[in-house]
This record gives structure tokens, C-alpha cells and sequence, in this order.
């Protein structure tokens, strides 16, 4: 059970509810948004979501003793430069990675750009940032902790991991969420004062680097080796033009 009080106490959050069951929490998030929501950030924590989503409206596999949450947060929390914006995907895999280092002994997370959490080439987090009409961010994740790839999809059981089944053991959530929070508000904080050093702590945990990639954005596509992740959160592919810049796009190996 995710201590509220404690979080709220704890951490930057403002105000935090729990519900047992949602379709999204990024969902939820949005609607109170709508309703006027004033206290910010206000965190949404569900056990279980029955319509959990990605980037590029990919499906997220939403099992029981996962940790599930939304942020509702204003802009000035995270970047107050409306062209920092694109990086607050990037700090928060930052602030995943950092959390869940220590936990993991050896076994050291990576940063797949923009913003996916891997441990061994496998997933571990799912991360889904929203900017709504006012430039509030809703800022969905998605950890697996406690839950096991023995209940996963079949499709996902070469692709996916999860606290529970690298370290062998259950985590309290809350220990783990307050300290994800933590992390988060010195990964803002990064964004708004330091965005170079926040790039730099990405850099340093790129899984791409050295590797032929193509980068796919709309219709178009590039390929080269990445480079790892520039001063400004691009990701960086040597190309027979030189080393080009891309600050959007997803990457698969080619």
C-alpha cells in the first residue's frame, strides 16, 4: 500500500491520490487538470490500469505490483523555457535510471533514447509525457517493480524486465516512490538551472552509442552511429553528411 502522507511529506508533492483501479493515470491526471486542479504537483497512483498507454499510442503492459503514477505539474517546475520542453522525457529517465541503480548491485541501467529505461537490452520503465494547452505537463510512468515477467505477454517475455525478477526480491513501493520523486526534483531542478549537466548525466548511460541506428520521425527516416546524447538532449548520428543532431524520433537498430 503507497503511503500518501508520507509522500506528500517527503517529497515535492503537493497533494496525492491512490485509486485501485484506472484506465490511465495520465488520463486522470488530465481531468483534473480540466476540473481547475490548483494543488501542484498533485502525483496519481493506480495498482492497476486497464488502458495504460506509451509513446506513439503503444499499449503498456499494466500488471499488478507494478508502480503506476502521473504527475500534474506546472510548467515552471520542470522548464520554464518553452524550448527545454522536449527534455523533461529525457530527465525523467534520468531520474529513473538514478533511482533504481542502487538497487539493481551490478547490474547498471541505460538510457535508449529519448527516454527508455533498459537493464541488460530489457525494458524496465515506460514513460509517456503529455503538455496540455496551458503547458501544464502530465508525466506518466510506468516501473515495473514488484510485478514478474511470469505474467507477462508472450510478445514481451524476450523485451522486458522487472525490479522483482534482476534483484530476486519485493520492494516497498514506497520507499521506492519516494525516492524516484526525489530523484525527479533534482532532475527539474538539472532542467532549469544546468540543462547540459542534466544531458551529460543521459550521455553517460546511452545504450546507442556506438551502434548503426536509424532514427524514424513522421515519415522520414536517417541512419548512422549514434554518437551518444548532445549538450541539448539530442541524440547524435554520424552520417555520411558528418555528426547531424535530432531532438525527436524513436531509433531502431539497423
Amino acid at each position: 500500500m503507497i503511503d500518501l502522507a508520507r509522500i506528500v511529506q517527503e517529497t515535492f508533492v503537493a497533494q496525492a491520490e491512490h485509486h485501485p483501479t484506472l484506465s490511465s493515470t495520465n488520463d486522470r491526471a488530465t481531468w483534473c487538470a480540466s476540473r481547475g486542479a490548483k494543488q501542484l504537483p498533485l502525483l496519481v497512483v493506480a495498482d492497476q490500469q486497464t488502458a495504460g498507454r506509451g509513446r506513439g499510442g503503444k499499449r503498456w503492459w499494466s500488471a499488478p505490483g507494478a508502480l503506476m503514477f502521473s504527475l500534474l505539474i506546472e510548467p515552471d517546475t520542470v522548464a520554464a523555457d518553452r524550448d527545454r520542453s522536449p527534455l523533461v522525457a529525457l530527465a525523467v529517465a534520468v531520474a529513473v535510471a538514478e533511482t533504481v541503480a542502487p538497487l539493481l548491485a551490478a547490474q547498471s541501467p541505460g538510457i535508449h533514447w529519448p527516454n527508455d529505461v533498459l537493464v541488460n537490452g530489457r525494458k524496465l520503465t515506460g514513460i509517456l509525457v503529455e503538455v496540455l494547452a496551458d503547458r501544464r505537463h502530465v508525466i506518466g510512468i510506468g516501473l515495473n517493480t514488484n510485478n514478474t515477467l511470469a505474467d507477462a505477454p508472450a510478445e514481451l517475455q524476450a523485451t522486458a524486465t522487472t525490479l522483482r525478477d534482476l534483484a530476486g526480491q519485493r520492494f516497498d513501493q514506497t520507499d521506492v516512490l519516494v525516492d524516484l520523486l526525489r530523484h525527479l526534483a533534482d532532475a527539474f531542478s538539472m532542467l532549469r538551472d544546468d540543462p547540459s549537466a542534466l544531458s551529460a548525466r543521459a550521455n553517460a548511460r546511452c545504450t546507442q552509442r556506438g551502434q548503426t541506428v536509424t532514427l524514424h520521425w513522421g515519415n522520414q527516416h536517417k541512419t548512422g552511429v549514434c554518437r551518444g546524447i548532445g549538450a541539448d538532449g539530442a541524440i547524435l548520428l554520424e552520417t555520411a553528411a558528418g555528426v547531424e543532431r535530432f531532438h525527436s524520433g524513436t531509433t531502431s537498430p539497423q
